[in-house]
């Protein structure tokens, strides 16, 4: 299990902000209003109250990036589907979300938040298809199995995978906010996909850098070799 060590609400970006050109890699979450997209990020963070929610279902217009341990950020999205915001008010959410998911160089990885008791809304479908359109293909997190029997499980996460028509291989994980089921895989999954594949890219660009020295150094006309190597030139004359 990954140790949350600090948190921050470093940016919170509204309907008319500039996005942020960050230098973290971000992880995005998506999902209806009331589907439980704060508790699962709290859930994530090991804090109770920690992320932005709203005290009315779609009162939240705006993007937050959660600054994790300086090491990622957590971008939670505004929910959609809320009947009783204005026509307006929902085009403008859908603009600010697919503005993130076309414009942000630091997205990695997207889940998208699933309620298991219920068939995927047509809002849950036109997402996903938005999601894998701009080049992502995400995780689906099915929330609050803790209000389902166990062994329904298996054929509620069969009828997200069905009514959203997931790319095969697509991950559907089910977790409870209560009971923390589903923490420990979903951190994995940053964690080998985000933290990991950054690491191997710093280690990529650092190798990079020492081969241009060295390349730099050959290319270098008029440099004279060194002592040792012309001993050794001189021993090699015939």
């Amino acid at each position: 299990m990954h140790i949350i060590k600090n948190v921050n609400l470093e940016i919170v970006c509204g309907i008319t902000s500039k996005l942020p050109d960050t230098k973290l890699p971000e992880v995005a979450f998506a999902g209806k209003s009331n589907v439980g997209k704060s508790s699962l990020i709290n859930g994530l963070m090991n804090r109770k109250a920690y992320a932005r929610t709203s005290a009315q279902p779609g009162k939240t217009q705006t993007i937050n990036y959660y600054n994790i341990n300086d090491e990622l950020y957590f971008v939670d999205l505004p929910g959609y589907g809320y009947a009783k915001v204005s026509k307006d008010v929902s085009v403008k959410w859908g603009k600010m979300i697919e503005d993130y998911l076309h414009q942000s160089r630091q997205l990695r990885l997207v889940f998208l938040l699933i309620d298991i008791r219920h068939d995927p809304s047509e809002n849950d479908r036109i997402m996903y298809n938005w999601i894998v359109d701009h080049g992502f293909n995400p995780v689906i997190i099915a929330t609050k199995v803790d209000k389902l029997k166990r062994s329904q499980i298996q054929k509620h996460v069969k009828m997200i995978r069905t009514g959203l028509e997931v790319v095969e291989g697509t991950p559907i994980i089910p977790y409870s906010a209560i009971t923390k089921q589903g923490r420990d895989e979903i951190w994995e999954l940053m964690e080998e996909f985000v933290l990991m594949e950054d690491v191997l890219m710093e280690d990529v660009l650092m190798e990079d850098v020492l081969m241009e020295d060295v390349l730099m150094e050959e290319s270098v006309p008029g440099s004279e070799p060194e002592d040792s190597e012309k001993e050794s030139m001189e021993n090699t004359e015939v």
